[in-house]
């Protein structure tokens, strides 16, 4: 037989695509042919697998090979397809039963001696393909615990190649292959740091609570070593686990960045990334010469972003999360394609006082440098961050008052003010009350009366609120109401949130 078909998968940023890949050899000189785009390290697989073959004493004539990865539209990236085309080829010489292979998913790459290695993104990857109807997929050992989490399909661990032809040869014949386990799971410690580790800063720790409560954004002001950073990373300690959606959705990001734990199992707690000031565009937001590939924002879906000295990132790389704060995802646009990658996030800017960040008259900045150095956070993103905090140094009253609470007792107020949020908004397409549309919260059931309503109001009218900045303040105050137990925010409840959203006094261009 001189042509043979099966299945694989490659990448379009953090999607799985289905590729079926179809081998057929023909008189002629002797070379490999490889059409519907791949690219360089797509294209370079045949060279590993007719080495491969060779290796395993494998018969591959010298002939004219075509490779045709379909649907041809799709760019093919990665060396994750070497697999399905070694699978292809053993089929078109008969190594194994064409027909077993027609509809078997095969991932992974193909080393000089045979080997199957293991390719970053095999989570989603596995995902398409149990979407496109495929219950059988072949992955390397190593990526074999990652593919099992993809409920509906039979995951088959091969180390060679060799393992591919007998399972096959086993499976035509009505039986199974002995293959190689994927190893002992390893358990991941998940512990996160712990808000008893914070000294003084009552009001950042209740504006915290209020962020992870509501899911807002959170500006905080203070001068270095005002425990700004420490307050980001433990927020998401005091955020609730992953759904099991969310957690499929959070683990494949990781997948496909490589940066899934080994052990096994999908992420669980909401991830905390914090790049550093001078990181790119495509770092931050996603992107790539070549193969577009998912930013810090994607890696922080359904957890924390955290920008720290926020008015040293460039101003284009912060204007940038505009978008992704407004819509929940990423658009990279290609000449031949739009990528679309899931950012919904929660933002976390720190900054100091100053570019010199002195404190307590110390300060020799002049009133244009200082102006300047807040000028890098535009309007329009400030707009954007629903709580604002001004933290002041630690004193040594802060440290004789002993430690705070622990994450665990903020973390039951902020999941009991989830689950009120949950039952409010049940049957709508958001859960939380910073996701609740402005309009929403104005008009119809949920208007609040124009006595409790009244800061808000005077504040519009005053021009010390746009519309968004008025639509915010209300999700906050409803969140505030959540956590005080109550059934609709008052007078006091507004009041506060207007407060919180002007807490810092910064004003940006």
């Amino acid at each position: 037989m001189s042509l043979a078909r099966t299945c694989g998968t490659t990448l379009a940023g953090v999607e799985g695509q289905l590729v079926t890949v179809e081998a057929h050899g023909a008189d002629g000189l002797p070379t490999f042919v490889m059409s519907g785009r791949p690219d360089s390290a797509c294209r370079q697989g045949p060279d590993r697998i007719r080495a491969a073959f060779r290796s395993l004493d494998l018969e591959l004539p010298l002939r004219r090979w075509t490779i045709n990865l379909s649907p041809a539209a799709v760019p093919k990236v990665g060396s994750g397809l070497d697999l399905a085309v070694a699978a292809a080829l053993l089929a078109a010489q008969e190594h194994v039963p064409a027909a077993v292979v027609d509809r078997v998913a095969h991932v992974g790459e193909i080393g000089l001696d045979g080997t199957v290695r293991p390719v970053p993104g095999v989570l989603p990857m596995v995902v398409s393909a149990a979407a496109s109807g495929v219950r059988e997929v072949l992955v390397p050992v190593d990526n074999a615990r990652e593919a099992a989490l993809v409920e509906g399909v039979d995951v088959h661990p091969v180390r060679t190649l060799l393992d591919v032809v007998h399972h096959h040869r086993a499976r035509a014949a009505g039986g199974t292959a002995d293959l190689p386990g994927p190893g002992p799971a390893r358990h991941q410690d998940q512990r996160l740091p712990d808000l008893v580790d914070v000294a003084g800063q009552a009001q950042a720790r209740a504006a915290l609570e209020v962020a992870a409560a509501g899911g807002h954004h959170l500006l905080m002001v203070g001068p270095p070593g005002a425990g700004k950073t420490l307050l980001a990373e433990r927020l998401p300690g005091i955020l609730p686990a992953l759904t099991p959606q969310d957690a499929l959705d959070v683990s494949a990001v990781h997948s496909v960045l490589g940066a899934l734990p080994a052990g096994g199992g999908l992420l669980t707690r909401p991830p905390f990334v914090a790049p550093h000031h001078n990181a790119s565009m495509a770092a931050v937001v996603g992107g790539g010469s070549g193969t577009v590939r998912p930013g810090a924002v994607s890696r922080a879906h359904r957890g924390v972003l955290f920008l720290d000295e926020a008015p040293e990132f460039r101003r284009d790389v912060l204007d940038a999360l505009r978008q992704p704060l407004e819509s929940g995802e990423v658009v990279v646009a290609r000449a031949d394609r739009h990528v679309r990658m899931p950012a919904r996030f929660q933002l976390v800017l720190a900054c100091n006082p100053c570019p010199c960040g002195e404190t307590g008259g110390r300060c020799s900045c002049p009133p244009a440098r200082r102006a300047a150095y807040f000028s890098r956070l535009s309007g329009p993103l400030l707009d954007r961050v629903d709580v604002k905090v001004r933290l002041g140094a630690v004193t040594r009253a802060d440290l004789s008052r002993g430690p705070g609470e622990p994450s665990e007792a903020v973390a039951a107020r902020v999941q009991a003010a989830r689950a009120r949020q949950r039952e409010r908004w049940a049957g709508l397409p958001f859960t939380v009350n910073a996701q609740a549309p402005g309009a929403f919260l104005r008009d119809g059931r949920w208007r609040l009366p124009g006595p409790d309503r009244r800061p808000l109001d005077q504040a519009l009218d005053r021009g010390q609120l746009t519309l968004r900045g008025f639509d915010r303040c209300l999700r906050i105050a409803w969140t505030l109401a959540d956590l005080a137990g109550l059934e609709r925010p008052g007078y006091p409840q507004v009041r506060q949130a207007l407060h919180l959203r002007d807490a810092v006094g910064v004003r940006a261009a």
